[in-house]
């Protein structure tokens, strides 16, 4: 199948935007629970009319202090109330919010200040604000993101006024992208953007999701990322009551204080999570239970509701042993996660389906407003990426392309008329970069990248992301990135990961070996040997790792190697490590 498209079910009206429901529900649910805001170990609600009164008040602040219509305001903080907070005060106000990472580094910032032509800046912690100052010395509004701003001048009036001549077509956000293959770029966000896809998205195949008994999410991805910020506002819209954690340290503790029912990450999450609960139970001596409890998951999800008796029994008894207690880990309340950014991998889809948490993958990019396609709860085909939005239309172009056309589509690149009309064709379908291919229901597989395909000097194309995203599922592998561009053969850079690492140590005599040592161990080279086999049996042998190499360190986003969200920057890899890949290839 070439193109697969699926109706508009929910239709938003040209002139709203997106602080309307927050009015809305002040004015007719104003005891309604709208959010949950940490406090110790509580998590105290913040009711509909409270979060509104409090928006209005920080826009007011900020109209007193001199922004106006269109100007455009940047954010950079963990995630956390406030941020959810001070991005509806922005819009309230007539402005536009510009998220930055608050990992970024000077440079960066800079770079985003400057070219998004940022008025004012809400800054979190006093390193974010000195990151601020820094790159931008000239800028005097800097705010902290708990600071109340003095608005007891400006009128009630005077944000209704700004908030009825907004309308979908007005920008709401400038989201620059992490910038895998170079320095970001603004993508043009306006209200219609998240508006409509938020509305799609819980009125449509995630209805249920949305409408459960009492629904909530804990956020923790940062809000910097379009990932995220749609889920902010997908629970505003539907009434999900929102939670945050700014410190992923937390987010076990958190998700059993919290309770949620929905849950949103990316693969790594959800491979850390896996990797955790089996070195628990080996470190138990249970080890063997868990690996039969994983098979049995696995191949109870994979028979879809048509398990033999045998098999049903087994999964009764291990639902007792370890699924409960999976669970309950989670906040007991949990049944939904929303998987992102890259292939999560089928075994461990199949895992936790079988555990009783669905995860849900989809696929989009912070130009499509986040989804463009998402897997449904009853319709999980797990391995795709599921069926295109209410309102989206996925096409494959006649180079394995993935376009996309509707109104999730951006409006353009901030100041990059050339990078937008490269972007946008004249038919006003989106270029992904991604390739992948529509099954005959049509559900979307992601099969590469094509600014990230490798070709061999035999000629062979190989995609990466499958091969790496095999090697991670190994508990002590932390990142792999493959190699093999002109190259006589495909090979592998790959790093350990610290946390399983610490357990593996213990259980073998290794308690004072450095990491250094560690990466040339005899005993650890065969591990990786093991996922690299594991990760060979997925492709063609033309495609198959080779040779690989153990780095002596960890890539990360502090080391500047990985985006927030956790994508390895090629570019700097390679240049990083440019003698560790030519040894690969040196006899």
């Amino acid at each position: 199948m070439r193109e697969y498209s699926v109706p508009v079910l929910v239709d938003v009206p040209a002139s709203a935007g997106l602080t309307d429901t927050v009015f809305r529900r002040g004015e007719q649910e104003p005891g309604a629970v709208m959010l949950r805001r940490k406090s110790g170990d509580d998590w105290p609600a913040v009711t509909a009319a409270e979060f509104r009164d409090q928006v209005v008040a920080l826009a007011k602040g900020m109209v007193a202090a001199g922004v106006e219509p269109g100007d455009r305001v940047a954010i950079i903080s963990r995630t956390r109330y406030e941020w959810t907070l001070v991005d509806y005060a922005i819009w309230a106000a007539g402005a536009v919010s510009v998220p930055v990472y608050e990992t970024s580094s000077v440079e960066q910032v800079r770079w985003i200040l400057s070219d998004g032509g940022v008025k004012a800046v809400f800054a979190e912690l006093d390193d974010h604000v000195g990151t601020v100052r820094e790159a931008a010395p000239e800028l005097k509004a800097i705010w902290r993101m708990d600071e109340a701003l003095d608005g007891s001048g400006v009128a009630d009036e005077e944000i209704e006024r700004r908030r009825a001549e907004q309308t979908g077509a007005d920008l709401a956000t400038i989201i620059y992208t992490s910038g895998t293959t170079g320095r970001p770029k603004g993508c043009r966000l306006t209200h219609d953007n998240l508006l409509f896809t938020a509305r799609n998205v819980a009125g449509g195949p995630l209805e249920t999701v949305f409408t459960t008994d009492e629904p909530g999410v804990l956020l923790f991805l940062p809000l910097a990322h379009v990932f995220a910020r749609l889920i902010q506002v997908v629970a505003i819209e539907t009434g999900t009551v929102l939670s945050h954690t700014p410190n992923m340290k937390n987010v076990a503790p958190d998700l059993v204080s919290a309770k949620p029912t929905l849950l949103l990450g990316v693969p790594r999450v959800f491979e850390k999570v896996y990797n955790g609960a089996e070195q628990k139970a080996i470190q138990g001596g249970k080890g063997k239970i868990f690996a039969r409890a994983a098979d049995v998951a696995v191949a109870y999800s994979r028979a879809s509701g048509k398990a033999g008796f045998g098999l049903r029994l087994k999964h009764a008894l291990f639902d007792r042993l370890v699924y409960s207690k999976l669970r309950a880990a989670t906040g007991g309340r949990l049944s939904t996660a929303i998987c992102g950014g890259s292939a999560l991998g089928e075994r461990l889809g199949h895992f936790f389906r079988g555990v009783g948490i669905e995860v849900l993958e989809g696929y989009g990019l912070t130009e499509t407003s986040a989804p463009s396609t998402v897997n449904l709860p009853g319709g999980n085909k797990i391995g795709t990426v599921g069926k295109p939005l209410p309102g989206v239309t996925v096409r494959i172009g006649e180079d394995g392309e993935i376009l996309v056309k509707g109104r999730h589509v951006f409006a353009g690149y901030w100041n990059n008329e050339q990078a937008t009309a490269e972007a946008i064709d004249a038919g006003g379908w989106y270029h992904t970069g991604d390739v992948g291919e529509l099954d005959e229901d049509g559900y979307l597989r992601i099969t590469g990248r094509k600014k990230e395909i490798l070709v061999t000097a035999a000629g062979k194309n190989v995609a990466p992301g499958p091969l790496e995203d095999a090697l991670r599922a190994h508990p002590l592998v932390s990142q792999a990135m493959i190699v093999g561009d002109d190259r006589p053969f495909v090979g592998a850079l790959v790093t350990l990961d610290p946390e399983a690492l610490e357990h593996w140590k213990k259980e073998n005599g290794a308690d004072g070996a450095s990491l250094a040592e560690l990466s040339r161990d005899p005993r650890i080279l065969a591990e990786v040997q093991r996922a690299v086999d594991a990760a060979n049996l997925t492709v063609s042998r033309a495609e198959q790792i080779k040779k690989f190499v153990v780095l002596d360190l960890d890539i990360t986003e502090e080391s500047g190697h990985l985006t927030p969200t956790l994508k390895i920057k090629r570019n700097i890899v390679m240049r990083d490590f440019a003698d560790t890949v030519e040894a690969l290839y040196t006899p």
